[in-house]
């Protein structure tokens, strides 16, 4: 290194971290200094680093300790182009001094040295969780076909933050400079041009009109301009498409809401910053700590201590600090609002005022634009950008909760009852409102689908409330949200008995994505008092409950709306109309359903038994049937098998007279499960047989895998190990392929109780708490019979591996992710557990 003693600090640095193949970031990383401190001691902007500095940088170069004077000396040196300051808004600095006109009326540098390359500012705080963004645009940048990026986003999610930091990455290869540009003052796209010639100190010179002086001045320079708030003024984009067609050598990176929509454009649009996933929420409880891995986290984080120097992660603000990064939807600016509040409200406080809308999301710094210190204002500014009918069209969109298809969004918005029809094209309205980023798309399985952002969606509810009253059109929400419940209470109604067909998988994640949809109409239904509406809907949906693990929410939903409809009921069951009747009994079979499936079975009896009774009265059979199964399954988990077998043999010859065969499937399943628990497992062995054989045809996966398990189950008890194997891991694989976690749960029990037959006590342990920490997440405790069917399985093999070796595999079992627990489990043993099913 020694051979470089004559270089400036800034250049020899530079020299050097480009001979060892690195990129300021991964210098940066090395030497344990940020990727901004390396940027600006490269060029210039720090002049006298400190001597541990020098230190670090000489030794993540690999460079000796002797070298450290050669670079000490040239840390001492006057660099040989000064950096100048910059406004510190990030905007336009004054023309560089010297400056003298040249022949075209522009202005001309006397030499290069003396030449200022850039305007950008030193940003106040750190650009977190956007490196992977920082590198993506910059080579796009960088390539040669490459004249025009556009960084689109919504409002807040850091376009221009990141503009500065790609514009700062790439002084290097821009000879005549970098030059930030902002344009969120302008409203007249015949302003553009002039704001970007005064921002390069362009002057009018002889009466030549000052875009043709630009154009020149242009002509021959290697530049990039950094163009900031495109959005209201995107009319000039034929100008700037001019600009770069006479100029070769410039480049344009711009930031917008929209993309220009000039040829040759490259988009790239700006994501939130990334938020903890529910596992991780989880696991903050363990480790705090990791909650910063996420950028979304690590962002509130920092601004939460520039607020309060001594706040800190800890395992009881943890999953409150995922919670609001989550329903921030990672959009920086409202992470960065929210953190700032955590002077005066604790995370877990923060949360809850964050539920009652956007009034916590203010007060930002005061150096920020004004339309930049609160969330609903950043917003109205883009909703500013578009035509009356379209915010009509925004407005709407917002009573989807969690996104809509092209489908419902026709449904519910275009021409709902009581309120004017759109007036758009809904396909052109939804365009303008994602080239606005208010709007987001998506593909699901090959379906596009339209949502907003958290905070926007919220704007967007308060607009239609507040235009609504302002006009004198009140009822125009309320028939939106009837239009929405109705929509919802369709779907729900044509999922209903797809959830027990061979497309049960397919539905079940069509219900997931819209599991907010539902919650809403179920909210509207239960707050307007629309309770039939409400009772329909949860009695359609309680399998998808049940299935995908949500049975706290799903017994919550439909217990209330009983309870409710319980206050306002006048008559007698006897007088109750069939039709609401009907509705309310299945709703109460459904509430028996998951209160069982939570281990609490004094409820689950009391529902159930109302269910019978109430479809004994209405006269509706195959509720009658399907309420006596799950009583009878009650029964079982009580240890009264005695009722048990009674109940379920009256399902089954209703069931023979009025149900399918997925009903019969589903009754004989139980049946033999009472049976088995009998030790009569020829008959057992029978019962799940002809489910088997009834289910097969009608492709009822759940149904397949449940008849297998527990066939399984009895090959194990009979001795016939390698049949309950492959039953077992079949069973378990199609539980996966549903989704069904309390299932797996079940079925990792299963193969935990064969791998403690077989000796594998550290395995069972861990399939074991793999599938205690399942059940803990979605609240379905181990039934006390089939506690003690594992206790006994694997009791010899956890006397062998000792307590200490046992409680230590749990507990790694317990941390497993459910697919690598699945993944484990269907590479060993299987099951000897007995399986109900409903």
């Amino acid at each position: 290194m020694a051979d470089e003693a004559g270089a400036g600090f800034g250049e020899l640095l530079r020299r050097q971290r480009r001979a060892a193949g690195l990129t300021q970031e991964e210098l940066a990383a090395r030497a344990g200094l940020s990727a901004r401190g390396i940027a600006d001691l490269e060029r210039g902007a720090r002049r006298t680093p400190r001597r541990d500095t020098v230190a670090m940088l000489v030794r993540a170069l690999g460079g000796d300790p002797e070298d450290e004077a050669t670079w000490l000396a040239a840390s001492r040196r006057p660099p040989a182009q000064a950096v100048p300051a910059a406004r510190a808004d990030g905007g336009a600095a004054s023309p560089p001094a010297g400056a003298a006109p040249d022949a075209s009326g522009g202005t001309q540098q006397a030499a290069p040295r003396d030449r200022m390359r850039h305007n950008l500012s030193v940003q106040p705080t750190p650009l977190l969780g956007r490196e992977a963004d920082l590198r993506a645009v910059a080579a796009l940048v960088r390539r040669a076909d490459v004249r025009l990026v556009t960084l689109s986003g919504p409002g807040g999610v850091g376009k221009t933050r990141l503009s500065i930091a790609v514009g700062a990455a790439l002084l290097d290869d821009f000879a005549d400079g970098v030059y930030f540009v902002r344009l969120s003052r302008l409203t007249d796209p015949a302003l553009v041009l002039p704001t970007i010639a005064q921002t390069l100190g362009v002057r009018e010179a002889g009466g030549q009109p000052i875009a043709e002086t630009l154009r020149n001045h242009l002509r021959e320079s290697r530049l990039l301009l950094v163009l900031d708030n495109c959005e209201q003024v995107a009319a000039a984009g034929p100008e700037l498409a001019d600009l770069l067609a006479v100029c070769p050598a410039l480049t344009l990176l711009a930031t917008s809401r929209a993309a220009l929509r000039l040829q040759g454009e490259h988009e790239y649009p700006v994501p939130p910053l990334g938020v903890p996933p529910i596992t991780a929420v989880r696991d903050s409880a363990r480790a705090p700590e990791r909650l910063t891995e996420y950028p979304a986290a690590a962002l509130f984080v920092e601004r939460a201590r520039a607020a309060r120097p001594d706040f800190a992660l800890t395992a009881a603000n943890a999953p409150a600090v995922a919670a609001i990064c989550a329903r921030l939807d990672g959009l920086p600016l409202a992470i960065e609002l929210a953190a700032a509040r955590v002077k005066l409200l604790p995370p877990a406080a923060l949360l809850a005022r964050l539920e009652h809308g956007l009034g916590m999301l203010a007060g930002g710094a005061r150096d920020l634009a004004e339309r930049q210190q609160a969330i609903r204002s950043t917003i109205a500014w883009s909703e500013n950008l578009l035509a009356t009918e379209e915010r009509v069209l925004f407005r709407r969109l917002a009573i989807f909760a969690g996104g809509c298809t092209l489908e419902a969004a026709e449904r519910v918005c275009v021409a709902p009852e009581g309120v004017e029809p759109l007036g758009i094209d809904l396909l052109d309205g939804l365009s303008t409102l994602v080239d606005q980023s208010l709007v987001q798309p998506r593909e699901e399985d090959g379906e596009p689908r339209f949502g907003m952002l958290h905070v926007i969606r919220e704007y967007a509810l308060e607009r239609l409330e507040e235009e609504s009253a302002s006009a004198g059109r009140a009822p125009e929400a309320e028939a939106l949200r009837r239009a929405h419940a109705a929509h919802v209470m369709a779907l729900a109604e044509e999922a209903e008995p797809e959830l027990t067909g061979p497309r049960a998988g397919m539905w079940l994640s069509r219900l997931e994505r819209e599991h907010d949809n539902l919650r809403a109409a179920l909210d509207w239904a239960r707050e307007r008092g629309e309770l039939e509406t409400g009772l329909r809907l949860a009695a359609a949906v309680f399998r998808f409950w049940m299935v995908r693990g949500h049975l706290r929410e799903g017994r919550v939903w439909v217990e209330s709306l009983l309870a409710l409809e319980a206050e306002e009921a006048t008559g007698e069951p006897a007088t109750v109309g069939a039709r609401v009747g009907g509705v309310r009994a299945r709703a109460l079979r459904a509430a028996g359903v998951l209160a069982l499936y939570q281990g609490d079975q004094a409820a689950a009896g009391v529902w159930l038994e109302q269910a019978t009774a109430l479809g004994r009265v209405v006269g509706d059979p195959l509720t009658v049937a399907n309420a006596l199964s799950s009583l009878g399954t009650t029964a079982m988990h009580q240890g009264d098998l005695e009722r048990a077998g009674a109940c379920l043999e009256e399902s089954l010859a209703l069931m023979r007279a009025v149900g399918e065969r997925r009903d019969i499937a589903a009754v004989q399943i139980n049946l033999g499960i009472v049976v088995y628990l009998r030790d009569d497992l020829e008959r057992a062995e029978t019962c799940f047989v002809e489910a088997l054989a009834l289910a097969r045809p009608v492709g009822d996966r759940d149904l397949i895998a449940t008849a297998l398990a527990n066939l399984a189950s009895v090959a194990l008890r009979l001795g016939n190990v390698a049949d309950g194997e492959t039953l077992g891991r079949e069973a378990l694989a199609l539980y996966r392929d549903l989704g069904d976690p309390r299932r797996c749960a079940v079925g990792l029990e299963g193969l935990a109780s064969s791998s403690g037959m077989a000796g594998q006590g550290e395995h069972a342990a861990r399939l074991l708490g793999a599938a205690a920490a399942l059940r803990a997440a979605v609240g379905a405790p181990l039934p006390a019979n089939e506690l003690a069917d594992i206790e006994q399985a694997v009791a010899e093999a956890r006397a062998a591996l000792g307590e200490e070796a046992w409680a230590a595999a749990f507990a790694a079992g317990e941390a497993l992710a459910l697919e690598a627990a699945i993944a484990e489990a269907l590479g060993d043993e299987t099951h000897t557990v007995a399986v109900s099913d409903e």
